[in-house]
């Protein structure tokens, strides 16, 4: 069985796979990648499913290698990385030699990166996910000389290949649908809240993000006599002192905040992905609107793996260009230097 080793890491590593159902009544949310789609586009490119297991880094990657050589993926934020000096790009698959050094750095766009392993993380499940829920103290944050045991990667001769992804890392215009407390907002607030630039404020982890803005707070006359009820990860609740604040996936299940919305599926990792400074806004859409852009996990992995390309490598980066033909006849040059066995003379 291949092994990952831990060489460095940084302060936020964690293994998340797509987290657990099936347990909020138990007080438990589902937990997992922050960034659900990162995750399926990693599978894509590796030819796995949905029960992936990956490595989640927020802000900041580390230094890692395996024993056997593993086809790799990286996506989500846009994370500086190379495999022994030579970079590697996002968003793509590589092969990641034995023993090669894989380091990864900070994130140039973006929060959360994830590093992928054909075949897969395969630490013992805990409740049906082998995802880290540090809230709900499972699992933990990996540190320099760890090792987690990696599946065997299924078919190693795949080319690298690449997915072209959408911008989901600069903030913009969320979508956010309304909810059983939406009403409570009169139509004034309501405007407001839907006009207001909004900034990701530095406080903010796996269970949600803290938005700043210029202005009066937010807040509803009735707030502080709502009763406590279930909540979900995009939930926007608005603390007793008008701060907004958007839940993710390490939320809790139950709660007592005013909620003026909650963020569609579909837009909550561009939340998650938001950079503190970064500006955020809301529109308002129906139900209708909202269910018309819900996908299951499996439908969306079965659009992306047709969408996955060869990677056309760029010969900046391939520090022994001139050693491949790359037109018939043509070498390297150094022909006659070579004896007949093709060493050096």
């Amino acid at each position: 069985m291949p092994v990952l080793t831990v060489h460095s890491a940084g302060p936020g590593v964690t293994v998340q796979d797509l987290g657990r159902t099936g347990w909020t009544a138990q007080g438990l949310s589902r937990g997992g990648a922050a960034d659900r789609l990162a995750l399926l586009e990693a599978a894509a490119l590796l030819d796995q499913d949905t029960g992936l297991a990956v490595l989640e880094m927020a802000g900041f990657g580390g230094v890692f290698s395996t024993d056997r050589p593993l086809r790799i993926a990286l996506t989500g934020a846009l994370m500086q990385a190379d495999i022994d000096g030579v970079p590697v790009p996002p968003n793509t698959s590589q092969l990641l030699a034995a023993g090669a050094k894989l380091t990864i750095g900070g994130a140039r766009a973006g929060v959360y990166g994830y590093l992928a392993f054909a075949g897969g993380i395969v630490t013992q499940p805990v409740m049906g996910s082998r995802a880290a829920h540090l809230t709900a103290g499972l699992g933990r944050v990996l540190v320099a000389g760890d090792s987690l045991p990696l599946g065997t990667d299924p078919a190693p001769d795949t080319p690298p290949r690449r997915l072209d992804s959408a911008d989901r890392c600069r903030g913009g215009l969320i979508r956010l649908m309304p909810g059983p407390q939406t009403d409570l907002f009169d139509g004034a607030t309501l405007a407001r809240f839907l006009s207001t630039s909004f900034r990701r404020d530095p406080r903010g982890n796996r269970q949600g993000v803290r938005l700043d803005h210029d202005g009066a707070p937010f807040g509803v006359a009735s707030g502080l006599s709502i009763t406590s009820d279930l909540i979900v990860a995009g939930d926007v609740q608005l603390t007793g002192d008008g701060v907004p604040y958007v839940l993710l996936a390490e939320c809790q299940t139950i709660g007592g905040y005013p909620r003026i919305g909650t963020v569609i599926p579909a837009d909550l990792a561009r939340v998650a992905q938001t950079a503190p400074g970064t500006a955020l806004q809301f529109t308002l859409v129906d139900i209708a609107q909202a269910d018309a852009t819900a996908q299951s996990d499996a439908d969306l992995l079965r659009t992306l793996r047709p969408a996955c390309q060869p990677l056309i490598r760029d010969p900046h980066d391939i520090a022994d260009l001139l050693g491949y033909q790359l037109v018939s006849g043509v070498t390297a040059g150094d022909d006659l230097e070579r004896d007949g066995d093709g060493t050096q003379g």
